[in-house]
């Protein structure tokens, strides 16, 4: 079993390394050598009762489809069937998931008698949102209502759906001519929730030019400034990478030289380099010796990025439609060939 993560099993032997990544009574085996996995499948089988589906096509409800020029991963039959359970009552599109400078709130609209279907609803988007980094805002943002749902929320629940429902073939795209460089942005959203003044914290990144991790989250303390709320953001980022790299290092990859992390607060950069303990920023203090532990132990590299090229802005708030679609092709986030 790996060290780093659970669900996955490593087999070294003189014909290689052999993966086996298992959810429940699920599992993926790969490796270079066919033959050997054919073997493994037929030890295992002599122990448990399995059915062999093949190559991977799908997966816990993720599909899986391949050319010569790469692999495309998307949830096209998982949306159709929430859309089935969502009954929607017309045929509208929309082309972004959330309207621009909306700011919800506990307090909007008339609480909703019966609140099961918004949850429901809610529950199926956190799943979907791991092939759709396009909604991974929208759902942060509504996932924080489950408790008590009312009108107002429900109506930008639907409008996701609407726009689910005009992009539902959209999909990840990892080419297979990538390199195994990883490469990371981070990027927050100063005192955004007007209910509670915590920032948001974003971040995406990239395995050459695939998307493999992102993430949209509340900090869990309010930050007095922009650069704090930068910092947690680069220490949560740091965090990932650093498990990220453990992860490629179990599959065999070589993983040598710093992880480029790109920010575009000079601030919160200067902040993470200063080795000086300054009054100013005691209490900001752990994430930043935690920044600057990953500096020095070579694990990340930080970089200055302009905020036009921010990327993991896309995952901080809503987006106009010309932006949002610039933000897609970024991320490789495509109709299917």
């Amino acid at each position: 079993a790996s060290a780093h993560d659970p669900a996955l099993f490593i087999h070294l032997s003189p014909r290689g390394r052999t993966l086996l990544l298992l959810y429940v009574d699920d599992m993926i085996i790969t490796r270079d050598d066919p033959e050997y996995i054919a073997f493994v499948k037929a030890r295992l089988s002599a122990q448990f009762l399995m059915s062999d589906l093949g190559p991977l096509r799908y997966f816990l409800g993720i599909e899986v489809s391949s050319t010569s020029d790469g692999f495309f991963i998307s949830q096209e039959k998982y949306i159709q069937d929430l859309l089935a359970r969502a009954a929607l009552t017309d045929e509208r599109i929309v082309e972004t998931p959330m309207e621009l400078n909306v700011h919800l709130r506990a307090t909007d609209g008339d609480p909703l008698p019966d609140p099961t279907r918004y949850r429901h609803l809610v529950g199926s988007l956190v799943y979907l949102a791991v092939t759709r980094p396009d909604i991974s805002y929208p759902v942060h943002i509504l996932s924080q209502f489950v408790s008590a749902p009312t009108s107002v929320h429900y109506s930008h629940l639907l409008r996701v759906l609407r726009y689910l429902r005009g992009t539902i073939s959209h999909r990840l795209f990892f080419p297979s001519s990538s390199s195994l460089q990883l490469q990371a942005y981070s990027d927050a959203t100063w005192a955004s929730d007007p209910s509670d003044r915590r920032s948001l914290s974003a971040y995406c990144v990239f395995l050459g030019g695939s998307l493999i991790a992102w993430k949209t989250k509340k900090q869990i303390a309010v930050s007095r400034s922009s650069a704090e709320a930068e910092l947690r953001a680069m220490a949560l980022l740091t965090a990932e990478v650093t498990w990220l790299r453990w992860l490629l290092q179990d599959f065999g990859v070589s993983v040598t030289t710093p992880t480029l992390l790109l920010s575009d607060s000079t601030c919160a950069i200067s902040i993470a380099r200063d080795p000086v303990k300054h009054e100013l920023t005691k209490h900001i203090g752990v994430d930043a010796f935690y920044v600057r532990a990953g500096v020095q132990d070579q694990v990340i590299a930080l970089q200055y990025v302009p905020s036009e090229l921010q990327l993991a802005d896309f995952l901080t708030k809503a987006q106009t439609r010309a932006q949002h679609g610039i933000y897609l092709s970024k991320l490789s986030v495509v109709h299917p060939p």
